[in-house]
């Protein structure tokens, strides 16, 4: 086997929350549970216990009880979760009401807040009374097209709190985008801000703002939190009115939680719409909540005395799991920004300042510190920092040593991978297990994942389609106006019948129980039919200190498909022959000859969805000669100039 990069300490396991967990299932169920991989397998075996050992352990607050966890577990999809059991997902989120810091605010401009959950609990009371006086009922949509502020999240918990369903994107989208997203779902009330920094520049959204306030008829009222401005001009957008005008003038109202059954609606979330319009996925309230304390509890190991952090907008679906931290009654830091404005230094000043103790990011934002040589273990005091977590796109195994050679080497560093699609993670990490180079930790607890081959054979040590071969209480209840469930069904269930196939490619390892992710299977590469996940190619090209990002895709091509990667040059470098020659070599090498580019291209620009995610699938389209039909889905859009312009020159010629 292997040598791990980190072991964890006798006292930190000792400490940890899944062994406080393990010790109450071992007393609960008379088992005698004693390390991770055991205590996965009885979550898996036996669904029903440990989720009702879930709900007790982690204090979810109901005014009732449930009657049963599961009503049929071979019903997948369609099986209903803690049936009778009424509760309310933002009276979860503020279970504490005392002088201790729910959120500190950190601007790109230096501009700084905070908030105790007494104070969250009285902005909450305020606008949740605003909202149930203009209307705004159980079932109702709110919408928010906003930056990543405090009053992003207070919007959230008073739209939860009255049972009506949140929905939100960040200011950075376009209006066409956001359109694209809330046309669907319909929002009476829609929340934005007049504008919001990023690399020093101020970027307007009331203009977009009444773009789309225009092309949403079922809006009734349109709230501008000021941002940049303390009163901005918003007379030109009908329907609308400035934060502080709508909040009830009662300072201290109490606050009238909706008790609704567990399956009842709370997010409308949305897919990434790279690749048409974006699939509209309802989440129930019970489901998201129990799976985001099961992993920030006893995954992320978060306790009340933390700090916690993550790079994110409200695009993206961990701006909602960070904000469920609220729940454990930890300190959540939210920045709103540039992640690298001015400098690399930037967020590392933070957790210096700020004390944080989880820091999350993308591998995305792991390996630019680690092109620019960046030594934040160095530079900064980062005794607080326990943990990073990192998401979004797989993370090299470079990637890992570089935390551990220039973050810090006593830190526990928490891969994880999920989507979307459940609010959540199917393989994640715990303080209790080692950590191995490019290995998830393993499978989350209750997610009973496999790796299925081409014949829906599970198999061990080889590239295969991450399944997952029970429900779970966070997968979508069902898809915006999908109602006999077809969308739903064809999303992830149209290769293995009641399997669900996530579109991941994965490699399980037999020898730790680590999980490699390899890149979406959709866009898997297939060369003479063999197939090859893009990030065992960017694993072996990015590691160049010649190479600041990457990108492969397959194109059509005299009946077979090539492999074309587009690099981009770190800074001092170009594409030469020689590093055409080098790049060859080193995936001959360290891949296969089969890894080896038909053509090597220099790219000025990677393009990336808002999530920091590589879109290959856009740049596939475009050099197979298919439209990209949503541009305003990526963050940096206008790279997909570069790509349509030198396309003629790369297609097939017979």
């Amino acid at each position: 086997m292997r040598s791990p990069l980190w072991k964890p300490s006798e006292d930190r396991m000792k400490q940890a929350n899944i062994t406080k967990f393990t010790d109450f299932v071992n007393n609960a169920y008379d088992k005698n549970i004693g390390s991770y991989y055991q205590l996965y397998m009885w979550s898996i075996e036996n669904l029903s216990d440990f989720w009702a050992a879930v709900w007790k352990f982690v204090e979810i607050k109901a005014s009732r009880n449930y009657e049963i966890v599961v009503d049929n577990l071979s019903k997948f999809p369609g099986a209903r979760w803690f049936v009778g059991a009424k509760l309310n997902f933002a009276e979860n989120l503020l279970k504490y009401k005392d002088p201790h810091a729910a959120f500190v605010f950190k601007g790109e401009t230096k501009r700084s807040n905070q908030m105790t959950y007494l104070e969250l609990h009285c902005s909450v009371a305020r606008l949740a009374k605003s909202l149930r006086n203009i209307g705004v009922v159980a079932g109702d949509r709110v919408a928010a097209y906003m930056p990543n502020l405090m009053e992003t999240a207070i919007a959230m918990i008073a739209t939860t709190s009255t049972g009506a369903i949140w929905s939100s994107c960040g200011a950075e989208l376009g209006p066409k985008a956001v359109l694209d997203r809330f046309s669907q779902i319909e929002p009476k009330v829609l929340f934005t801000t007049d504008a919001y920094y990023y690399k020093g520049k101020i970027f307007n959204v009331l203009s977009k703002a009444k773009k789309v306030a225009d092309g949403l008829p079922s809006l009734e009222r349109i709230i501008v939190i000021p941002y940049i401005e303390s009163r901005p001009k918003i007379n030109s957008i009908a329907c609308s009115e400035l934060y502080s005008d709508f909040l009830a003038r009662e300072m201290k109202p109490q606050i009238r939680f909706a008790q609704l059954p567990f399956n009842h609606p709370v997010y409308i979330m949305f897919s990434s719409g790279t690749t048409g319009k974006p699939k509209c996925m309802v989440q129930g309230a019970g489901g998201v909540l129990i799976n985001h304390l099961k992993e920030l509890i006893l995954h992320a190991d978060l306790k009340r005395q933390d700090n916690i952090f993550y790079i994110t907008t409200p695009s993206w679906m961990m701006w909602n799991w960070l904000i469920s931290s609220l729940a454990v009654g930890a300190t959540v830091i939210l920045y709103d920004g540039n992640p690298t404005f001015p400098d690399w230094r930037t967020l590392w000043q933070m957790v210096q300042d700020e004390k944080i103790t989880i820091f999350g990011c993308s591998a995305s934002y792991i390996n630019y510190l680690n092109n620019i040589k960046a030594k934040p273990g160095e530079d900064f005091d980062l005794s607080s920092l326990r943990e990073v977590s990192q998401t979004g796109s797989p993370l090299s195994v470079e990637g890992f040593e570089y935390v551990y050679n220039r973050i810090k080497k006593d830190v526990h560093l928490n891969s994880i991978s999920g989507g979307t699609d459940i609010n959540g993670c199917f393989a994640a990490g715990t303080p209790v297990q080692s950590v191995y180079a490019g290995e998830l930790q393993g499978p989350a607890l209750g997610m009973k994942i496999k790796a299925y081959n081409e014949i829906g054979a599970s198999v061990i040590d080889q590239q295969a389609e991450l399944i997952c071969e029970a429900p779970s209480p966070s997968m979508p209840l069902n898809f915006w106006d999908d109602p006999d469930g077809e969308k739903y069904r064809d999303a992830y269930f149209k290769n293995y019948p009641e399997v669900w196939r996530h579109g991941d490619w994965i490699l399980i390892h037999g020898d730790t129980g680590g999980i490699t992710f390899l890149g979406r299977s959709d866009f898997t590469l297939k060369p003479s039919g063999v197939r090859i996940g893009p990030s065992e190619i960017y694993n072996v090209v990015e590691k160049l200190e010649e190479v600041a990002d990457s990108l492969v895709v397959g194109q059509k091509w005299m009946g077979d498909q090539r492999i074309i990667l587009f690099v981009k040059p770190a800074t001092g470098f170009e594409l030469t022959e020689t590093l055409k020659h080098k790049i060859k070599a080193s995936l001959r090498v360290e891949a296969s000859p089969r890894h080896v580019p038909a053509l090597i291209i220099e790219s000025p620009e990677i393009p990336y969805t808002f999530n920091m995610k590589k879109v290959e699938s856009a740049i596939s389209n475009i050099l197979n000669g298919r439209p990209v039909l949503n541009k305003d889905a990526l963050v940096n859009p206008e790279s997909l100039d570069f790509y349509a312009k030198i396309s003629s020159e790369l297609q097939e010629t017979n």
